[in-house]
């Protein structure tokens, strides 16, 4: 029967995805079925579990339990653990609502007793190596504006821009900034679906008061790329709790995301009024003046000097973010260093040649929507497809073979890739590659497929 469930934790989790399998079934323990009563025995850990999974799930898990048993329409009776609570069918009942956060008493200075430390800064991102521009000045002068008077003046701070413009660089620098000017301050930098994951884990053990209780606890809450707790319906809700302690405790939030706050898909109002309460300031892309300042300052920083020519050729490359750009320099001054080389204009287009068609294409770099083209052109499929929620089997297929690609020749994250494909998560997009590397060893039509597309894309 343990059989069974896997089989059925693989049928969710290509008809509503990894995070629904990981945040809640695999939290379930099939306890037995009862062949003679026709009924499967569950066990959830906490009635939060069983309250979502009853309200939301209990027809799924009759439909495939059902077919897997080959019994039409089981009862399906589900446990709390150690509690004696049991539900037959799909009766359902109101769900346990999140407690809301306790206020902490607001006190004359940020500096309390407690904790120093709550997560790691990356030393490397300071105020003093963060190059300003026209694209950056308000949200660069926002974020030094709000290490003098936490909680007092932009609260909350709101930055939005596409990736690589430098949104993390100033988070890592108001932590680093706020903790030189108050010793004692809790400063928390996390992503927001690290914030997710979190949530998740503390559902699952039954600890969301604690969960609770170390966000209440910190000075400064900065939270990075806020579109990942879109249509998360009670991450939501702890995370509006926790943002109203903090708030009215007069502790300072900074948020940052991709798009306008406005546009932020599957947010409650309530949270998305929030959110646009203080300041909103944008990161737009940088100015080729500013692009190859970043590429002087990068370079200094790694005792690997470029010349102003290098740095332009580099900077003039149709880059659109700091984070390709950077990539496109460590990839130029690694050569050198490993070829014993200097470096050259020639050196660089040597180098770069790499990720274009040919060095004077104008197309830029291989990019996701480049990527998406190449599939199009051997699918039936279109970016509008690849984006969408439909699990059709061809379909899933044409979208992992996508993300197999990007992986491979951008290096971005599994964040970045989900997040171009409709917004879907990174244990969504890890299973769409180990998916497509299981069938590459063995099917070799689709090794095929693959290498004709990697020379097209790169241009081979």
């Amino acid at each position: 029967m343990i059989d069974v469930w896997k089989e059925f934790l693989d049928i969710v989790r290509e008809e509503v995805g990894s995070r629904i399998v990981e945040t809640w079934f695999k939290a379930i323990v099939f306890d037995r079925w009862d062949a003679s009563q026709k009924t499967v025995h569950l066990i959830a850990p906490n009635s939060f579990v069983y309250n979502w999974v009853l309200k939301h799930y209990m027809n799924m898990m009759q439909l495939h339990l059902g077919r897997l048993l080959h019994e039409e329409a089981p009862r399906i009776e589900l446990t709390v653990q150690g509690a004696g609570r049991k539900i037959v069918g799909a009766v359902k009942e109101p769900i346990a609502r999140i407690i809301p956060a306790s206020i902490v008493s607001v006190g004359k200075s940020l500096v309390r007793a407690g904790p120093k430390k709550l997560g790691s800064f990356n030393q490397n991102y300071l105020f003093d190596n963060f190059i300003v521009g026209p694209s950056n000045s308000l949200a660069y002068a926002a974020a030094r504006a709000i290490t003098e008077q936490p909680g007092l003046r932009y609260n909350p701070l709101f930055m939005y821009g596409k990736s690589g413009l430098g949104k993390t660089h100033l988070m890592y620098a108001i932590g680093n900034e706020i903790k030189t000017r108050y010793k004692d301050a809790q400063v928390l930098y996390q992503t927001a679906d690290r914030f997710v994951t979190e949530f998740i884990s503390a559902i699952r053990f039954n600890k969301v008061p604690t969960f609770q209780e170390r966000y209440n606890k910190v000075d400064v809450l900065l939270i990075d790329d806020m579109q990942f707790i879109s249509n998360k319906e009670h991450t939501q809700e702890a995370f509006f709790h926790i943002f109203n302690a903090l708030y009215e405790s007069r502790k300072q939030i900074v948020f940052s995301s991709d798009v306008y706050p406005h546009d932020l898909k599957g947010i409650a109002e309530r949270l998305r009024s929030r959110l646009t309460s203080g300041l909103v300031t944008d990161l737009r892309e940088p100015s080729l003046e500013t692009k190859i300042a970043i590429l002087k300052k990068k370079s200094s920083m790694h005792e690997e000097p470029v010349s102003n020519e290098v740095a332009h050729f580099i900077a003039s490359q149709g880059f659109c973010n700091i984070r390709e750009l950077e990539g496109a320099l460590i990839r130029v001054t690694a050569f050198a260093a490993l070829t014993k080389q200097s470096i050259t204009v020639a050196l660089a287009q040597k180098v770069l040649l790499r990720v274009y068609r040919n060095a004077d294409n104008p197309s830029g770099p291989i990019t996701f929507k480049k990527i998406v083209r190449s599939v199009e052109k051997i699918s039936s499929y279109t970016m509008q497809d690849l984006c969408s929620k439909n699990r059709n089997r061809e379909v899933s297929e044409a979208r992992h073979l996508t993300m197999f690609m990007m992986k491979k020749l951008t290096g971005k994250s599994l964040r970045d890739i989900g997040a171009f494909l409709g917004g879907r998560d990174h244990s969504t997009v890890m299973h769409g590659l180990q998916k497509i590397e299981e069938h590459i060893k063995l099917d070799t039509g689709l090794r095929a497929k693959v290498t004709k597309l990697e020379r097209e894309i790169s241009g081979m």
